[in-house]
Formats: structure tokens, C-alpha cells, sequence
């Protein structure tokens, strides 16, 4: 899926007059990144995917700024979901997902900062779904920024990279840049699958229970 979108991505830039993108830049100063963050922090409370986002951010700013401005509209979107998620439906969700619900709730209360940090990290699972999970489970305020603001740039970091290496490949040829964050993406896919084997996640139970009940 990230494979798809980076070629979806790289082709719509291809389509792009850089030139022009960076002149608009240069002209809207610093409303641009202010609608970049405005952007990202929408389409993350509204549970879109991020990768777009983050690829985005390294196309537009570099992956220098791209990785700032992208790690403060991850960081705004964050607090804001767990903020909503945790004062306004934590009791209503959390009856109705009923089983599903209490084997997250009780890995993110035990596992704290360090689970919620090690997510943060896995590009297979979607960065507002756990914002809005973390808010209607237990999880302390602290362990959840504390493993949001270091999981975050982390996780963050090699998508944006890709995003601006994808561009200079595109003008320039250079394809080093290039294959340097997908090999980085790599490292973290990898990581993913060793830690998903190693610890399954709450929901994989879910899906295997679901899976059962459903066998004749």
C-alpha cells in the first residue's frame, strides 16, 4: 500500500510544475506551512491516511522543514483526538466495542509510554486511529504525549524523506536519495513485522476470533 501511494504520489508530482509550487511558496512566506498544518491536522482528526500527507510535506518544504511542519501538524492532530476522544466518547465507544475494546484498552494501560512509542514507529497502522483509541482507553495524559512526541518524528521522518527524495529524483535523476528512505521504510517494516510476531496487537485476537466465529 505505501509502494502505491509513493508511485501515485511521484506521478502526480511528475505532473507538477515544481517551479511554479516553489514560487507559490516563496509568495504565500509563512501561510504555507500554516495551511500545511491546518491540512494535516484535518485529515488526521478525520481518520484519512497520513503517508499522502507526509509525502506531501517532503515535496513541498524538504525534508529538513518538511519533517518539522509535518511532526507539529501529526503532534497538533494528537493531542486535539485524544483530547475530543477522552472527554466526549470514551463511555459510548468503549460499551460498544465491548471484548475488542478492553484488550486494547488494557495493553495501552500496561504497556504505557513504551507500547504507545513502538507504534508510533509502524507505518502499518494508522496514526489517527491510534490517537482516538489512546484517548477513550486508559492511558495516563503523560504516557501518551511522552510516547506521541517520541514515536512521532521517528515514525515520521523516512515517509518525508521519500516525498523529497522523490522529487529530486524526478528533476535531477538522482535515485540514491531515493532508495536511502525506502531502504529506511524498510528497516521499519521489518521492525514492525518482528514486533507484531513477537507481541501480537489486540486487534489481530479480534480478527482471528471474528474469523472463527464465522468458520462453519
Amino acid at each position: 500500500m505505501l509502494l502505491l501511494t509513493t508511485a501515485l504520489m511521484m506521478y502526480g508530482l511528475g505532473r507538477l510544475e515544481m517551479d511554479l509550487m516553489r514560487a507559490w511558496l516563496e509568495e504565500a512566506g509563512w501561510w504555507a506551512p500554516v495551511l500545511y498544518l491546518v491540512l494535516y491536522s484535518l485529515g488526521t482528526l478525520l481518520l484519512l491516511p497520513s503517508t499522502p500527507l507526509n509525502l506531501m510535506g517532503g515535496a513541498l518544504f524538504g525534508t529538513g522543514w518538511g519533517t518539522v511542519w509535518t511532526s507539529v501538524g501529526a503532534m497538533l492532530a494528537a493531542i486535539l483526538a485524544f483530547w475530543l476522544s477522552r472527554h466526549l466518547g470514551r463511555g459510548a465507544i468503549a460499551g460498544r466495542l465491548q471484548g475488542r475494546w478492553q484488550a486494547l484498552d488494557a495493553e495501552l494501560q500496561q504497556g504505557g509510554m513504551w507500547y504507545l512509542f513502538a507504534i508510533r514507529l509502524l507505518p502499518i497502522i494508522p496514526y489517527g486511529l491510534v490517537n482516538i483509541a489512546a484517548g477513550l482507553s486508559g492511558i495516563s495524559s503523560g504516557d501518551y504525549l511522552l510516547g506521541t512526541a517520541l514515536g512521532t518524528v521517528p515514525g515520521i521522518f523516512p515517509i518525508v524523506w521519500l516525498g523529497s527524495a522523490g522529487v529530486q529524483a524526478l528533476e535531477t535523476g538522482e535515485l540514491l536519495p531515493l532508495f536511502g528512505a525506502l531502504s529506511l521504510i524498510g528497516l521499519l517494516m521489518l521492525g514492525a513485522t518482528i514486533y507484531q510476531r513477537r507481541r501480537r496487537f489486540p486487534w489481530d485476537d479480534a480478527h482471528e476470533a471474528s474469523k472463527d466465529r464465522n468458520r462453519p
